[in-house]
């Protein structure tokens, strides 16, 4: 969403744009009702991948990994020599991530573009952490090309130091990630992140470098596909409390806490509320876990983005997990944006947690905290009609995550790096600092 994003507002802002994308990559699903957001006068070039359907891959996943979840922690249970090997194989090829497989095509389109488009600068946003591969070919071959690189998720310390992903459960694929981090730092004309918690520890691995080189332009939210989400429902006949989350369900939102926490409350209270759950969910133990809590659940699938945000006009509260305390989930953005009060299960001292106070848009409890997660709930309960003015967002600051507004300050930001912007101290530092959003 944020490319998609970025294809939808930066041609407005004088910005002539060429998307480089797969024609076949996978993923938890699709939605083709937001091509048409994006301009006409956006060229977007599509090419081959050998990158395999998102079902098929998760099975390969589930083999290799001797049948334990993917991103589960490793135990002392032996796994077949025969998997043994074949894991370290598939591992060897496809470093630092499946994807990679598209980098050969990638490589060749971005060269033919560059030159058939007089292209003055590559952005490149991550991930899959394979297109960065990218950075290094171009700047042998482009000098004075200006490159971006973009990170919408903290890479080495998240997927090697918090979640054990099958990709990231080696000393050399650690080794490999690492060493492609340093050639696009070093390689990138700029690097961006999507948090300051993440643009710090980015920034922290390369102290020789200048610091003019790291900003920061947060995620946000379209306030076009939200304006209908904006008002507290009236309190209902039956007393019920619908509580809605959106999006993926996998390692860094799993729901175990959660359950465990719901699993305390009384029964009486249990059935006053309904979690509605829309999207994939990622592992069969996470849907087990959920569907264990009974009637109380109601698991919704994958729809398309309207569908799934026009869900937000009938609920009480929007639901939020987040384990991670760098990366801030894109759902958190169209939560604020929709004006929804939030109940989150939060990394206590993580970038969520601060971002949710700050805007003052709900309220939260310790990711693994079961009965801060049991009296976030119950409090919820009582609160009742309370909602209407207890729950008081900061408006001013919600509005500077509009993604409009965000795409007209990346778009200051790409004109600056191009050498086209104003070449101010001042400019420099708004961008690093996040001024006008996070």
């Amino acid at each position: 969403m944020r490319a998609a994003s970025l294809a939808r507002y930066l041609p407005s802002e004088g910005v002539r744009l060429d998307v480089l994308t797969a024609r076949n990559a996978s993923a938890v699903g699709s939605d083709s009702t937001l091509l048409a957001e994006i301009p006409a006068e956006v060229t977007v070039h599509r090419t081959i991948t050998l990158d395999l359907p998102f079902s098929i891959r998760k099975r390969i996943k589930r083999l290799l990994a001797g049948g334990r979840r993917a991103d589960a922690p490793a135990t002392g249970s032996p796994v077949p020599a025969k998997a043994s090997f074949l894991k370290r194989a598939v591992q060897g090829m496809l470093q630092p991530d499946p994807q990679v497989t598209w980098l050969p095509v990638l490589s060749r389109a971005a060269r033919r573009i560059i030159r058939k488009r007089n292209i003055e600068l590559v952005l490149i946003t991550v991930p899959p952490f394979s297109s960065l591969l990218l950075v290094e070919k171009l700047r042998k071959e482009f000098p004075h090309l200006a490159i971006v690189a973009d990170f919408r998720d903290e890479w080495i310390s998240t997927s090697f130091d918090r979640v054990n992903f099958l990709f990231s459960s080696s000393e050399r694929a650690r080794e490999s990630a690492e060493r492609t981090e340093a050639n696009t730092i070093r390689n990138a004309s700029a690097v961006v992140a999507v948090t300051e918690a993440a643009r710090r520890v980015i920034r922290g691995r390369f102290p020789q470098e200048p610091d003019d080189k790291f900003h920061l332009i947060p995620n946000g939210f379209d306030a076009t596909k939200l304006r209908g989400s904006v008002t507290l429902p009236e309190p209902r006949t039956d007393g019920k409390i619908i509580v809605t989350y959106i999006g993926t369900v996998y390692a860094s939102t799993e729901p175990t806490t959660l359950v465990e926490g719901l699993r305390t409350l009384p029964s009486a209270l249990k059935s006053k509320f309904t979690l509605r759950f829309i999207g994939h969910i990622e592992e069969s133990s996470f849907r087990e876990a959920l569907l264990g809590l009974g009637e109380m659940v109601e698991l919704r699938g994958f729809l398309p983005q309207r569908e799934a945000l026009s869900a937000m006009n009938e609920t009480d509260y929007v639901l939020l997990i987040n384990h991670d305390p760098l990366n801030v989930g894109g759902k958190f953005y169209d939560y604020v944006g929709g004006g929804k009060p939030i109940l989150g299960t939060v990394h206590p001292e993580g970038e969520t947690r601060r971002l949710l106070d700050e805007l003052r848009a709900g309220w939260w409890a310790g990711n693994h905290d079961v009965e801060g997660i049991r009296q976030l709930f119950l409090d919820a309960a009582a609160r009742g009609n309370r909602i209407r003015s207890e729950f008081q967002p900061d408006l001013k600051k919600i509005a500077q995550y509009e993604r409009k507004v965000l795409a007209q300050r990346y778009a200051r930001l790409l004109h600056y790096i191009a050498g086209r912007g104003e070449n101010s101290e001042s400019h420099a530092e708004a961008a690093q600092s996040g001024e006008g959003g996070e």
